[in-house]
C-alpha cells in the first residue's frame, strides 16, 4: 500500500503534471495514512493517465466538466462518459483505472486504503463493509461530499489556516460517509451517548488548550485515552457541544480578547500568538464568531473601561 505522504508525487506522475499538486493529510489510530489533493491542469498533456493500482480506492469530487471522457479499466478502454462538475466518483484502484487525458481538468482526489474501511468496522464493530459500491464511470450526486470537498479546498488554498485538527476532523467525517453510503455500514453516532468522563474531559482540553496552534492530532489527543479518533471526536462533542477544531477556534478568540483587554499589541501580534496564521485568518474567525471584527471588540470594550471610571 502506498503512503499517503507521497501520494501527491504519485499523482503527479499519474496525471503528467508539472509539480506534486497540494495534500492534506491525516493518520488513523493504526497509522494508515489518508489523504487529499487537488488536481488541476488547464493545459494538460495529451496521453493516457498512468498506473495507480494499490489496495485503495480513489475518490474524486469533480469540479470542473469534462465531456466524452475515455475511460479505461484492467488495461482496456471500456467505454467514453461525460463527466459533470459536482459528481462524486469512485475507483477501486487494484482495477488500475485510468483515462485519456485530451483537455482541461480539476478535481479533487481523496486517497482512501481498504485497511482504513477495515479500521472503522472493527472500532464500529459492526458487520465487514466489503467492498464499496465503485460503478465505473456513474458520477454521484453526493451533496455530503460537496460539503466535505468545499471545506477542504478552502483548507488546500490557505495551508496556513488549515490546523491538523480540522484536516483530521473533516477526514474523519469523509471517512465514515463514504462507508456508510457506498460500503452499507450502519451509523454508529449512537454508541457514544455520555460523552467524556470529566476527567478526561479536563485532560482532552488541557492538552488542546496548551497547543492554540493547532499541530496537535486527534490521533495524539484520543490516544491519552486509549480510544479511537472518532469515539473521542463524538464524546467531545457531546461534552462541550462543538468538535475539537471548533472549540479550539474558540479558545484562540478568549486568548486574544485576553491579550486586547490588558496589552496595547498590535492585532498582527495578537494574532500570531494565540495559534492564528496572520491578521487576517484572525479577523476572520474573530468576527464570525463574536460578530464584530477585532479592532472594533477593542475599541468598544475600551470604550466601556473609560465610561467605568
Amino acid at each position: 500500500m502506498a503512503q499517503a505522504g507521497t501520494f501527491g508525487q504519485r499523482v503527479r506522475q499519474q496525471l503528467h503534471l508539472r509539480d506534486a499538486p497540494p495534500s492534506l493529510i491525516t493518520r488513523s489510530r493504526r497509522g494508515i495514512e489518508l489523504a487529499v489533493t487537488e488536481t488541476r491542469d488547464d493545459s494538460p498533456m495529451p496521453g493516457r493517465s498512468g498506473s495507480v493500482a494499490d489496495e485503495a480506492y480513489i475518490v474524486s469530487l469533480k469540479l470542473h466538466n469534462y465531456p466524452d471522457c475515455e475511460l479505461w479499466d484492467h488495461g482496456k478502454c471500456v467505454m467514453k462518459a461525460d463527466v459533470r462538475a459536482g459528481t462524486t466518483y469512485l475507483y477501486d484502484l487494484r482495477s488500475d483505472p485510468g483515462f485519456v487525458i485530451d483537455k482541461p481538468f480539476h478535481s479533487l482526489q481523496f486517497y482512501l486504503p481498504r485497511s482504513v474501511l477495515d479500521g472503522v468496522v472493527k472500532e464500529s464493530r459492526t458487520r465487514p463493509v466489503g467492498d464499496l459500491a465503485c460503478q465505473f464511470g456513474f458520477g454521484h450526486d453526493d451533496k455530503i461530499m460537496r460539503h466535505i470537498g468545499a471545506a477542504l479546498l478552502e483548507g488546500l488554498n490557505r495551508p496556513t489556516e488549515a490546523n491538523q485538527l480540522f484536516i483530521d476532523h473533516m477526514m474523519l467525517a469523509f471517512t465514515a460517509h463514504i462507508a456508510q453510503a457506498y460500503g452499507g455500514l450502519q451509523s454508529v453516532t449512537g454508541s457514544v451517548r455520555g460523552g467524556l468522563a470529566p476527567w478526561q474531559l479536563k485532560r482532552a482540553c488541557e492538552k488542546l488548550d496548551s497547543d492554540l496552534g493547532g499541530t496537535v492530532s486527534l490521533q495524539q489527543v484520543a490516544a491519552e485515552f486509549g480510544l479511537s479518533v472518532s469515539y473521542f471526536s463524538r464524546a467531545f462533542r457531546i461534552s462541550t457541544g462543538l468538535p475539537p477544531h471548533q472549540w479550539l477556534l474558540r479558545q484562540r478568540v478568549k486568548a486574544a480578547m485576553q491579550l486586547m483587554s490588558v496589552r496595547d499589541l498590535p492585532l498582527s501580534e495578537i494574532a500570531i500568538a494565540v495559534g492564528f496564521a496572520n491578521q487576517s485568518h484572525f479577523t476572520k474567525v474573530f468576527s464570525a464568531q463574536v460578530g464584530v471584527s477585532p479592532a472594533t471588540w477593542r475599541r468598544e470594550s475600551l470604550d466601556i473601561k473609560e465610561s467605568e471610571k
